[in-house]
């Protein structure tokens, strides 16, 4: 199976190689967990391995997206002037002097339509093979029962054109939910990021709910968010109750595993890279 190397630090272990190609990925969780940051790092890890990239902006300004992905130290406007990079204006509606210079631009963001052909076009200018929407519940918080079709929808146009997407999925703290009924069933993995309070401390942690096709890790694990983006502890494990918390080693079998499956999975990436410079 061809796999799409997130070049995590990390999160490649525990999804046993990378995210198989052309799967539409959730990373859900509450505020502050990293969801946005992980969907940033993601893209721009492509980027400086040329892959093309297309961030869709629901929740942010176009300027702001650009200064976050600054903020870690990641020059994404060096491959808009190239044309491997773009970002999606879902979120002025074309209102403001900035946002008139932007080149994609929702202006009825009800309209899924009207979306897509904006990613259609973005993923064809940029050739893009990494997707980013941040965040998809925007699309659906005032009418719910539409969360599974609109997540259809997209996901027939960005998988249909042969990208791996990551969909930034909102819920409210404590709710250990997705992110609106039915989504979980539509898209192909599950990742679910959290911060929980033990006895006044926060603990940051991830865990791979589903992703088909492929071997996940079944365990929580520990997440730092540094200077460089996410780490992911991938050969540890956090045992965590409502009293305490503990941070275990993996069983050396599943290390072994874990290691074996990204160095398969790189190999893979070299081959594809020697296949298209022929």
């Amino acid at each position: 199976m061809k796999r799409v190397k997130t070049y995590i630090p990390g999160l490649d272990e525990i999804l046993y190689g990378g995210i198989p190609e052309r799967h539409i990925v959730l990373v859900s969780g509450g505020p502050g967990t990293g969801k946005s940051i992980l969907g940033k790092q993601f893209l721009y890890n492509g980027l400086t391995k040329g892959e093309g990239g297309v961030f869709v902006a629901l929740e942010e300004h176009p300027v702001s997206v650009r200064r976050s992905f600054e903020h870690f130290k990641w020059d994404v406007r060096k491959y808009e002037r190239e044309g491997k990079f773009a970002i999606i204006d879902a979120f002025t509606g074309g209102i403001g002097s900035a946002a008139q210079r932007e080149k994609y631009v929702v202006k009825n963001i009800d309209d899924v339509k009207e979306l897509s052909e904006n990613i259609r076009a973005a993923i064809k200018d940029t050739n893009a093979s990494r997707i980013v929407v941040d965040s998809v519940s925007t699309l659906y918080l005032t009418k719910p029962a539409m969360a599974r079709s609109i997540v259809m929808q997209l996901k027939r146009v960005i998988s249909g054109l042969g990208c791996t997407a990551i969909f930034v999925s909102q819920v409210s703290v404590g709710e250990r939910g997705f992110g609106g009924p039915g989504v979980e069933h539509a898209v192909d993995g599950i990742i679910r990021l959290d911060l929980d309070e033990v006895e006044g401390v926060m603990y940051r942690s991830i865990i791979v709910w589903k992703m088909r096709d492929t071997k996940i890790s079944m365990v929580r694990h520990p997440m730092d968010i540094t200077d460089n983006g996410i780490s992911v502890q991938w050969d540890k494990y956090l045992k965590m109750s409502n009293w305490s918390v503990s941070i275990q080693p993996l069983p050396q079998k599943d290390v072994d595993e874990m290691r074996k499956a990204v160095e398969e999975a790189e190999k893979e990436v070299e081959v594809k890279v020697e296949e298209e410079e022929d």
